[in-house]
């Protein structure tokens, strides 16, 4: 039998996973618990905790394009529309991740190494903000999914 439809799928739902949940759980969970902190603890944790992340939503990211790929030919050009919304949404979701991980987490990274605590809580904010839009679009992609 060949299981590359089910191996494929698996590791979608595993990486979608992996990015929306910590987004989740950055967002509800980790950002709350530190608001009390003063900057100098909450900065540093806060971009090692990202520098993680970040690292496991790469890892993310290319097992949902690889495969999403292998599912997407499996329809052809007969995807189904919420299949193709899917997509569109996935690949905006990836560009704003590009965006957070190249664009504005290296700021964070120099701002905390320098100890400019005001660079580094504008761009946590920054960061933030566009966690919340990629957390909101994860969050329709999952419901695009099950209507599929």
């Amino acid at each position: 039998m060949n299981y590359t439809f089910e191996i494929a799928l698996f590791l979608h739902i595993l990486g979608v996973t992996v990015w929306v949940g910590g987004m989740l759980f950055a967002h509800f969970f980790l950002r709350p618990a530190l608001a009390d902190f003063t900057p100098q603890i909450r900065l540093p944790l806060m971009e090692s905790v990202l520098g993680r992340f970040f690292l496991w939503v790469g890892v993310s990211v290319l097992a949902i394009l690889i495969s999403g790929g292998l599912m997407m030919a499996r329809y052809g050009a007969y995807a189904p529309w919420t299949v193709k919304a899917m997509a569109g949404v996935g690949v905006v979701m990836m560009l704003l991740f590009g965006h957070i991980r190249f664009g504005i987490f290296p700021k964070l990274r120099r701002a905390v190494q320098s100890q400019n605590w005001t660079e580094g809580a504008l761009r946590l904010g920054k960061i933030r903000l566009w966690v919340s839009v990629n957390l909101v679009l994860g969050i329709v992609t999952i419901a695009l999914a099950v209507f599929a």
